[in-house]
């Protein structure tokens, strides 16, 4: 089973065979309201931990997605551009953003696993 971690800006990273797959939380979908636009990165771009990827547009306000960590990306999840909805219906699954070759592992060192993650939302 790939672990999940998760960053304070309410992405989440479920690695498997070096391979990160990012979304966001079902925190912030809930946060943004309906989710009608998302940009994704270019498949090939590399990301820097931290670097704005991608950016989402809901009926409340725009937002950016930022890598959790350094890699390039592999893939995107095409189906969001004529269904953003489904960020909103299913954050941790169908509605993930865009898959990246982790750079370093060590990345995902200092973000927090599902537990330490709630009681990060339950403080804001």
């Amino acid at each position: 089973m790939p672990k999940v971690k998760y960053s304070q800006k309410h992405e989440w990273i479920s690695v498997e065979d070096g391979v990160g797959t990012i979304g966001i939380t079902d925190y912030a979908q809930g946060q943004l309201g309906d989710v009608v636009f998302v940009e994704l990165p270019e498949v090939g771009q590399r990301l820097d931990k931290g670097a704005e990827a991608a950016v989402i547009e809901s009926v409340k306000a725009a937002s950016e997605v930022y890598a959790p960590a350094s890699g390039q990306v592999t893939e995107v999840n095409e189906s969001l551009a004529d269904d953003p909805a489904q960020v909103n219906a299913d954050a941790l699954g169908e509605g993930w953003f865009f898959k990246i070759a982790l750079a370093d592992p060590a990345d995902l060192d200092d973000l927090m696993d599902a537990h330490a993650y709630a009681e990060y939302v339950k403080g804001l």
